[in-house]
């Protein structure tokens, strides 16, 4: 048996959903580059594609519509669980807590569409109702006019959002849909493998995503770019960090060797929203110039490029949501790659059992 750590370099399954091309930076849902989903399509439309390998027809998008907006509300007894979490529980505690009591409609196996849709279309109250209730605020209701994404900064701000605030998170939550056999989803279709349903392997993805080398990137960001604090503070802080061995966050990729897809297309949504005159994003551009610079002196040949947690960051920022949602936003979007990934285990399903390599002692 080899040994292969991390499982780097194996493939455990074929899929039809997702494709990482690293070494060209490229990200293919179904078929389509992202780059031109997040420039052509709606959210709404690339949670379908993403679904069912195929955009919606009219009648189609009407219809994940109404289901979403349906399945809003949350149960009585979701609210008091979540009532009754203590003070210091976190926002994706809450979150695993809440869906892990969910009730969804059809047998256990095989999970459906319509049960992912059931848990999707919960996430933002779950995460909004935690958030506002933990801080004392007023409990904001969904609303029904709105879209997943407008819906969901109506519930955390009490207001509705601006069109340019909801276009920006849309295409964060585009970016963020899937990205192949990473930790969360590989741990997805792990518990999916036993015909455990679709509840429960959403459980346990989003505990694997609560990971910090997983889903806790861009709250980093942000605090590195409030520690640097300015532009000429930038090099020296870098150089110290990378002097000392440590990781500069969101910088490099396990798979990507060239400038992230999904940051680029973040980047340029950020620019839609920054004027000349915006000390946040002119320090964002001048902290990637110069870590890029340093990342390849320090680092030559390693191919460490911006990641999208970088931009992740001031995109969050800009529609004006605390750093405590920042993990629990990307779990919301997620879900969505999760469920088809679930449901593509179950169609050709096998159970996943990998070996591994005793080291310890020999019997006496």
């Amino acid at each position: 048996m080899e040994l292969k750590i991390g499982l780097e370099g194996v493939a455990i399954a074929e899929t039809k959903i997702t494709c990482v091309d690293g070494e060209h930076g490229r990200l293919i849902f179904r078929g389509y580059y992202i780059t031109e989903l997040v420039k052509e399509k709606t959210y709404e439309e690339v949670v379908f594609l993403i679904l069912n390998g195929q955009f919606p027809s009219a009648a189609e998008l009407k219809t994940l519509d109404e289901t979403l907006k349906k399945n809003r509300a949350l149960p009585e007894h979701i609210k008091s669980i979540l009532k009754a979490l203590p003070k210091n529980t976190l926002a994706m505690q809450a979150i695993r807590t809440a869906v892990s009591a969910l009730q969804v409609s059809g047998e256990p196996w095989p999970p459906t569409q319509a049960q992912a849709l059931e848990i999707f279309a919960k996430i933002p109250t779950i995460i909004t109702y935690f958030y506002n209730t933990q801080r004392g605020a007023a409990i904001t209701e969904p609303c029904n006019d709105l879209s997943h994404a407008a819906n969901y900064l109506y519930m955390l701000h009490g207001k509705q959002a601006s069109a340019a605030h909801v276009k920006a998170l849309e295409t964060y939550f585009m970016l963020s849909i899937d990205h192949g056999m990473n930790a969360s989803t590989f741990t997805a279709r792990v518990v999916a493998a036993t015909q455990e349903n679709m509840v429960g392997a959403i459980t346990a993805a989003i505990s694997a995503l609560d990971g910090p080398l997983h889903g806790g990137a861009p709250s980093k960001v942000a605090d590195m770019l409030h520690d640097i604090g300015t532009a000429e503070n930038a090099e020296p802080w870098i150089r110290a960090q990378l002097e000392a061995g440590k990781r500069l966050m969101g910088f490099g990729h396990r798979v990507y060797k060239t400038y992230d897809p999904r940051a680029l297309a973040l980047k340029a949504v950020t620019q839609e929203f920054a004027s000349d005159n915006n000390p946040l994003f002119k320090l964002a551009l001048y902290v990637e110039e110069v870590a890029l610079k340093l990342l390849e002196e320090y680092k030559p040949g390693r191919k460490l490029y911006t990641n999208l947690e970088y931009w992740t960051a001031g995109v969050l920022r800009t529609v004006q949501l605390p750093e405590a949602l920042y993990t629990p936003t990307f779990c919301l979007s997620r879900v969505a790659g999760w469920s088809a990934n679930i449901i593509e285990q179950s169609e050709n399903n096998r159970l996943i059992r990998p070996g591994a390599i005793y080291v310890g002692k020999d019997p006496h």
